[in-house]
């Protein structure tokens, strides 16, 4: 079984940033199976193609304008994925739009794609996310958590966090 961890974003504005904050301290609280490769997406676009080509499973961490309060954990999968892509927060996510349809033209998209995200309180210039969006990032973390296990993926354990990594 091959699965993406995609953390996406710019993380120069704030909570826009949460899939690259999300993707760094994935790996610190909690130990992966081999088989889950955590990638930096960042603003990528078509230069993804390849890495993301015959997944079995991609789940992608982004900020998700979903029209609920700050700091809201949002979950899309199925029919919900491409809605997504109709609200942009940011250019990423029409690189990435492309990057699927590309995947999904050339018989290559992924299996299964879930979006795991919370709703942004804030995408002004800044490095550090929003309290609302800080806050919730464990939640996040436990949710990407949650669709590996629902994908049968197994040897996922707790890391003990230091103050530093929480």
């Amino acid at each position: 079984m091959r699965v993406v961890v995609l953390g996406a974003g710019n993380s120069l504005l704030s909570d826009e940033g949460l899939g690259v904050h999300a993707i760094e301290r994935l790996p610190l609280a909690y130990s992966l199976p081999a088989a889950v490769e955590i990638i930096d997406g960042g603003t990528c676009g078509m230069e993804m193609l390849e890495a993301l080509e015959d997944l079995d499973a991609l789940i992608m961490i982004d900020a998700i304008r979903g029209g609920q309060p700050p700091g809201t954990p949002i979950r899309l999968v199925g029919d919900a994925v491409p809605v997504f892509f109709k609200t942009k927060l940011s250019p990423h996510q029409i690189g990435l739009c492309d990057v699927l349809a590309t995947l999904e033209l050339l018989g290559k998209a992924p299996k299964y794609t879930a979006i795991l995200g919370v709703q942004p309180r804030s995408l002004a210039l800044g490095m550090e996310l929003s309290p609302d969006v800080e806050n919730v990032l464990p939640t996040v973390l436990r949710m990407v958590i949650d669709e590996l296990a629902m994908l049968g993926m197994r040897g996922i354990r707790a890391r003990q966090l230091t103050a530093e990594a929480a």
